[in-house]
């Protein structure tokens, strides 16, 4: 673990923000789109640079450390670097920011300069999120993606409830943020117990020193349960979900392309709240698999009875959040790979399915099946990539969605095969229901006028597309470009998870032998 001599991680943080500000500042429309055009694609370069200089043969250990005093008097700093866990989410996150401004290009009918401004901004803090290796410093960047998500959703909204929904989605969040607060503070303090110091010399939210820093028993479930509340309300998980599929119906749909293709929860929970109390995450994992199943089910079984695409897809996304829940809880390579797999596809299939349904809710406006039918006919480029993001989502070979689903199912089957059945049976009710909507929607004859007087998908819209859509293709016949980046450190992740279990295991064996 050594430092960079550049702060690589600090100006792709950084960078959106000056964007951001340069586009505030700028009241002329034409402008200010160039400006956060400018900035979105010099920021996905810098984080294919920095995937490019990623070493994933010590991809266990952080790379690209920056390690500054914040707040010395309590041991705060802004310390930031990535492993083999995080290190995909940047140019997913810098790809989806420059998705979303691309699709808002002519959709935005006020504020332009905000608009695109508070996008770059939540591209900053987001990718902070993903960088953080200060328990502190990411409660921090946690925190800050709220106010760029609450305005983008109650100023843009496209529905007549888009403030409840904006308020709603804020009240969630500032929820969750609570016991991950105690959580963090409770890890602190126990630092100080377990050095023997006092406080606030011996204060310290350094994750690594943190993930070293044995955890008195009495708080493994403490710290556990705080981390999976606070996390649960953002992935989400039943029954925290009930702000996704209102933020879909009243949000612009850029914004929900990004709300779906950005799980921060499901990361939380992979980073922080497994790994910082080991014990009661492999005591308790039961309970996490169980909880994947009822979200998986349940979630899928609402989607099957949906007549909207966009709660349609709200749904689907909270389903397939269950199903990476089981394989984390499944506590195997297989299942551990094939979450991350999915958050991975989360940002490339969810959100394109989600900037779809923009397309057609901008041109018709409307999403429900009673007014579509026979898309197909008017609008064959449309159906060509809406047809390609559907069957990866429901894994089709050939697409980046089966090797994810299959790694799945397969690490929960050797985990359990109860969860391993349950994993399958929401692969069948996923498909079940999405193939049912699409027949409704792209085929058959057209009910509607104002069906065939629909444009197809303009150049810009078609190059929006193809970047996702090559990335499914390349990856569903190349996983392996993708599982070599963080198999390192899943076997690491894995390794800490699981060694003081079985250290205690054969301690309990030692002292049964006569």
């Amino acid at each position: 673990m050594s430092p960079t001599h550049f702060p690589l991680l600090s100006v792709i943080i950084l960078w959106p923000v000056l964007g951001a500000i340069a586009t505030s500042l700028v009241s002329d429309k034409k402008r200010s789109k160039r400006i956060a055009l400018g900035t979105a694609i010099i920021e996905l370069i810098l984080t294919l640079i920095a995937l490019s200089l990623f070493n994933p043969t010590d991809g266990s250990q952080f790379q690209f450390i920056e390690h500054y005093a914040w707040i010395p008097r309590l041991n705060i700093h802004y310390a930031i670097g990535i492993d083999g866990i995080s290190i995909l989410f940047l140019p997913m996150t810098a790809l989806l920011t420059l998705s979303a401004i691309i699709a808002s290009w002519n959709s935005i009918q006020q504020l332009h300069s905000q608009h695109f401004a508070l996008l770059l901004m939540l591209a900053g803090m987001t990718i902070g999120v993903f960088s953080a290796i200060d328990t502190m410093l990411f409660f921090l960047f946690w925190e800050l993606t709220l106010p760029p998500f609450f305005f983008l959703m109650g100023l843009w909204g496209i529905g007549p409830k888009r403030r409840s929904a904006a308020m709603k989605y804020t009240l969630f969040m500032l929820f969750g943020g609570v016991p991950l607060l105690f959580a963090i503070i409770l890890l602190a303090m126990n630092h100080i117990s377990s050095v023997n110091g006092s406080l606030p010399e011996a204060l310290s939210f350094d994750l690594v020193k943190l993930l070293e820093t044995p955890l008195a028993d009495h708080l493994q479930l403490v710290v556990f349960s705080l981390f999976l509340l606070g996390f649960s309300a953002k992935a989400p998980l039943v029954p925290f979900h009930t702000w996704l599929p209102t933020a879909t119906m009243e949000g612009p749909t850029q914004v929900t392309a990004l709300l779906i293709g950005l799980k921060l929860g499901l990361y939380g929970i992979l980073r922080f709240a497994l790994p910082l109390a080991p014990e009661a995450a492999v005591e308790y994992s039961w309970a996490l698999g169980i909880l994947g199943a009822i979200t998986l089910i349940y979630a899928g079984l609402i989607a099957s009875q949906q007549t909207n695409l966009r709660r349609l897809l709200a749904y689907a996304s909270i389903s397939h959040v269950g199903l990476v829940l089981i394989g984390i809880a499944s506590l195997n390579p297989q299942g551990l790979q094939g979450s991350l797999f999915q958050l991975v596809n989360f940002s490339l299939i969810s959100s394109s399915l989600m900037l779809i349904s923009g397309f057609i809710q901008h041109r018709l406006g409307s999403t429900e099946a009673l007014h579509l039918g026979g898309l197909a006919a008017v609008m064959p480029r449309l159906t060509f990539f809406y047809f390609l993001f559907m069957l990866a989502s429901i894994a089709l070979p050939g697409t980046s969605g089966f090797p994810a689903e299959l790694l799945l199912i397969l690490g929960a089957l050797n985990a359990h095969h109860s969860l391993g059945i349950t994993a399958l049976v929401g692969a069948v009710l996923g498909a079940s229901y999405m193939l049912s909507f699409t027949r409704r929607a792209f085929l058959g004859p057209i009910t509607r006028t104002a069906v065939s007087q629909l444009h197809d998908l303009r150049p810009r819209e078609i190059g929006l597309l193809c970047v996702p859509a090559l990335l499914i293709i390349l990856l569903g016949f190349a996983p392996s470009a993708l599982l070599k980046v963080n198999q390192t450190a899943v076997e690491a992740w894995l390794s800490h998870l699981l060694e003081p279990a079985k250290v205690e295991h054969n301690e309990m064996a030692q002292l049964t032998q006569p």
